[in-house]
């Protein structure tokens, strides 16, 4: 079981070494379209921070590679539970069909989450004839949603001043679902929703409480939610 896990790290550990290595090498490569990326190329922006707070538009994802170089992925799952009744596990792949005269011809779609467990974190959704295409596409599209994340300790219950929590109690709703997410105190963990709980980790946030509301099982619209919550942080202002 050891020898099992010590070579599911090496795997790990080789896959984000060779995808660290096609970053740097495509950053090289990279001839950059918008004002903000020649001068992100050029070096006269340095921090993610002066396009984000400037309410800037990021269109080219080797921007938010140049300057946040730490970022970790992971998928959101999405697809339908296969089995008999709906037993079985969910898939990170949502599976479409198009009938046509030539047959069935299947698309793949997929939600990304993106962040640096550093306050930085982003979703995007990628859809592909193949499964490899879409889950690049849905990791391009969340490094240009990415946003700032603002910690704190807003819990009554916790007195000690460090950044683990939220500093206020948020909701973002989408579609018919609302998530709430509360000040929780140091220790806590996170008290959420599974696949929402891909999303706290990448974006650093260590303790928090939460509430669902509507059709929770479209995951989809959860994550979505998730995200105008911690969008609504960043909106309001905070000592």
């Amino acid at each position: 079981m050891r020898r099992q896990n010590r070579q599911n790290k090496d795997t790990e550990k080789k896959k984000q070494d060779a995808q660290k290595a096609r970053l740097a090498e495509a950053i090289s490569n990279w001839v950059p379209k918008t004002e903000f990326g020649k001068k992100v190329k050029s070096e006269e922006i340095k921090d993610i921070d002066e396009i984000i707070e400037k309410g800037g538009k990021i269109l080219e994802s080797e921007i938010v590679d140049s300057l946040l170089p730490d970022l970790e992925y992971e998928l959101i799952t999405i697809g339908q539970s296969k089995g008999k009744f709906g037993g079985g596990k969910r898939s990170i792949w949502k599976q479409t069909q198009k009938k046509t005269k030539e047959g069935n011809k299947p698309k793949f779609a997929t939600i990304a989450v993106v962040g640096n467990r550093k306050g930085y974190v982003g979703i995007g959704y990628g859809k592909a004839k193949e499964t490899v295409p879409a889950r690049e596409k849905a990791i391009r599209k969340a490094k240009l949603n990415i946003i700032k994340v603002k910690y704190g300790c807003g819990s009554w219950a916790c007195a000690c001043g460090e950044t683990h929590s939220i500093p206020l109690k948020v909701s973002g709703k989408c579609g018919s679902v609302i998530v709430e997410l509360i000040p929780a105190p140091k220790g806590t963990g996170l008290v959420i929703h599974k696949e929402l709980k891909k999303i706290l980790n990448l974006a650093g946030i260590k303790d928090i409480y939460s509430k669902t509301f509507g059709k929770t099982n479209t995951q989809i619209n959860l994550v979505k939610a998730c995200m105008e919550a911690l969008k609504q942080i960043t909106k309001t202002k905070t000592k």
